[in-house]
Order: structure tokens, then C-alpha cells, then sequence
């Protein structure tokens, strides 16, 4: 699994951080930050699920 993340898209809801903190955080602006663009097996499900909850689709999950 590979994440990806659009900066341009995102709008700052947060619910990637919520969901999956070891992996995302926001910017001074409110932007996602992606902390582990590989993440491990422990976190693949919540990394799904804030990829879904993301309003703007501004996180997309690659499956290698």
C-alpha cells in the first residue's frame, strides 16, 4: 500500500488525522501532511477509512 495526497484538493476537515494520526497531520494552513507515504500493516484499515471520509478525495490509497 502507498499513500498519496493532494494538498490543492484538501479543504482541512481533518478526518484524516482523527482516523489515522500516524500517518497524516495538518499544516499551519489546515492541509494534510502525510507522515508515512508506505505505511505499515497495522495501519492499512484506518488509512482506508480516512481516505473514505475525506470530503475531497484528497487522500488516495495505491495498492502495490
Amino acid at each position: 500500500m502507498r499513500i498519496t495526497t493532494d494538498t490543492g484538493r484538501c479543504v482541512g476537515a481533518g478526518q484524516c488525522v482523527l482516523t489515522a494520526p500516524q500517518v497524516f497531520d495538518q499544516d499551519d494552513d489546515g492541509l494534510v501532511t502525510l507522515l508515512l507515504a508506505e505505511p505499515g500493516a497495522g495501519e492499512e484499515s484506518a488509512v482506508r477509512l480516512a481516505a473514505g471520509l475525506c470530503p475531497s478525495r484528497a487522500v488516495t490509497v495505491h495498492e502495490d
